[in-house]
């Protein structure tokens, strides 16, 4: 009896194991997928006395965005990226005035905003990040 009963327990664990190996295979081909495919985003950062912003760039790969940089920004400032797959959108404009600061940021994807983040104050490193759309 206990051999029956072992026999069974092995069939179904097995069984359950190659349909979980096929769920999982699934899982890493759909991730390959998302990796491969690209979105476009518009990073908009508004406000006062802002110093830099730095963004997640054309480029670089899913889990090693490619950062750039701006100085002394022109405000209002708009710029549109393309990512790659679930590599986030992000913005982060950062300000340091000892009169104030105010920072408004934006991720717009297809018209639609994905984040909005604002912050006033001495010191402001007010940020924006969006998870990718290609993952949604």
């Amino acid at each position: 009896m206990n051999r029956t009963i072992r026999a069974a327990v092995c069939s179904v664990a097995v069984t359950g194991l190659a349909f979980g190996l096929s769920s999982c295979s699934e899982a890493v081909d759909q991730v390959d997928k998302a990796v491969d495919e690209s979105y476009e985003v518009t990073y908009e950062v508004t406000g006062k006395n802002i110093d830099s912003i730095e963004f997640h760039g054309d480029g670089g790969k899913a889990m090693e965005p490619k950062i750039e940089s701006v100085s002394k920004p022109e405000l209002p400032w708009k710029k549109t990226v393309t990512l790659r797959g679930i590599m986030p959108a992000a913005v982060m404009p950062v300000a340091a005035d000892p009169e104030g600061s105010q920072v408004t940021c934006k991720i717009i994807h297809k018209g639609k905003v994905l984040e909005e983040q604002s912050a006033d104050g001495l010191v402001t490193a007010g940020g924006c990040t969006a998870e990718s759309p290609i993952t949604g």
